[in-house]
């Protein structure tokens, strides 16, 4: 995991694009064990306009996300079902910062360009 300080000296020359969000955390209803978080449709919409040219493969989009004071460097993924990015959740952190699915929880990411 990267923390918040490393983040901060290695992004200090980064455009920032930051989006403050809260979400509910649900788990992928199959056999592994990952957790999501679905940004909502009005942010991933403004997203895709802003950003949809620097989009890697599947569509994915390089961030560092927030959640208090735990940050990492991860990709949100577009869901075409959703109409809108997902953002996965390493166990990590969710030990980490002790969240489990069905929490409702607030984060920041930050479009890294």
């Amino acid at each position: 995991m990267v923390y918040e300080q490393q983040l901060r000296r290695k992004s200090g020359s980064m455009n920032k694009h930051q989006y403050s969000m809260r979400g509910k955390v649900w788990l992928y209803p199959g056999v592994a064990t990952w957790h999501f978080l679905t940004l909502p449709k009005t942010k991933s919409k403004e997203i895709t306009t802003l950003f949809g040219n620097i989009k890697r493969g599947w569509g994915s989009l390089p961030v560092i996300v927030r959640i208090g004071t735990t940050s990492w460097r991860t990709s949100i993924f577009p869901d075409s079902k959703a109409g809108a990015y997902l953002l996965p959740l390493k166990a990590e952190v969710r030990k980490k910062v002790g969240i489990a699915s069905g929490d409702t929880i607030t984060y920041v990411i930050e479009i890294l360009t």
